[in-house]
């Protein structure tokens, strides 16, 4: 009689893959990817660009690693040398991906979303995540706009959705999954951004400004980081300090007086409401100092734009 070994059940292989989201400005990537990812990385603001870097967020889950790439809306209006900067950075981001999510309104297909989706080729599989579901009142006039959509590009697979329903995003996620190679995962599983808290630092300002002076200040301000200072904890059980000194980029005396707001309001408000997310996201204690600077015609020169960090 013969015996028979008992080999261990081989183990689920492991996938790992970037999945760049695009679309055009606000249609909702950067809560898209807060959703994804589990904890809000990229900054989600109402105004158009506020999403400058590609920042990456990770999301390992089961035997797959989720790499997101959130690329800036693309900016067709204005052809400053801050926004070619941008649209490099866009059009950079989906050519070396596994996977691309294009995020359109749900029912929706304007000539803005036509220029992004012009920018994609066909050799990377796409999904049309159909966002903002619960807008959409006749759920039956979706059918006929998707067979729509189907007709101008060769979409893997549709995804009606909205990205504030956790049961639309494990769905996503499902999907997502098997689009990625099999290969190890490239972070370890706990990371959430490959950005460093400096950046998100800048990020966090920057996000705060454009929600709290709403539609009046214009997206060419900018936030420098003039130090950023770690000091371990001073006694056993305290935790560590980051000692921060960030300046607001205006290119108005208005836009300062703005950013500043009556008798400094506005700006202790920024400062407080990013002092607190930080010291949650960066687990420490936050000392900040913002100032505001006036820079005129910034956005309109490449060897400044580049200074800012914009590539």
């Amino acid at each position: 009689m013969e015996s028979t070994v008992q080999t261990p059940a081989a183990e689920t292989p492991h996938r790992c893959g970037l999945v760049a989201i695009v679309g055009k400005p606000n249609v909702g990537k950067s809560t898209l990817l807060n959703a994804l990812v589990g904890q809000k990385i990229s900054i989600t603001s109402r105004k158009a660009q506020t999403t400058r870097h590609r920042i990456t967020g990770m999301r390992t889950q089961g035997s797959t690693q989720f790499v997101f790439v959130d690329t800036p809306g693309f900016q067709t209006v204005h052809g400053n040398a801050l926004n070619k900067s941008l649209n490099k950075t866009v059009v950079g981001a989906v050519s070396d991906v596994d996977l691309i999510l294009l995020v359109v309104e749900a029912g929706s297909f304007t000539p803005a979303d036509a220029r992004v989706l012009a920018l994609l080729g066909q050799g990377i599989p796409t999904l049309l995540v159909a966002n903002k579901l619960d807008n959409v009142h006749r759920r039956g006039d979706i059918a006929p706009w998707l067979q729509e959509m189907q007709a101008k590009h060769a979409f893997a697979e549709f995804v009606p959705m909205s990205a504030k329903n956790p049961k639309d995003i494990e769905r996503l996620l499902g999907i997502c999954e098997k689009y990625l190679p099999e290969q190890d995962w490239w972070y370890p599983e706990d990371e959430l951004t490959d950005r460093s808290e400096k950046f998100l630092a800048s990020e966090l300002v920057r996000e705060k400004l454009f929600r709290l002076t709403g539609d009046e200040l214009p997206y060419t301000s900018t936030v420098v980081i003039d130090k950023f200072e770690e000091e371990p904890p001073q006694k056993k059980g305290q935790k560590r300090l980051l000692r921060i000194a960030a300046t607001i980029v205006v290119e108005r005396d208005g836009h300062k007086a703005m950013v500043i707001g009556d008798k400094g309001e506005r700006i202790k408000r920024i400062g407080m409401e990013t002092r607190v997310e930080l010291e949650k996201l960066a687990d420490a204690k936050v000392f900040l100092e913002l100032w505001v600077k006036v820079r005129s015609g910034w956005a309109d020169d490449e060897a400044r734009v580049r200074s800012f960090g914009y590539e």
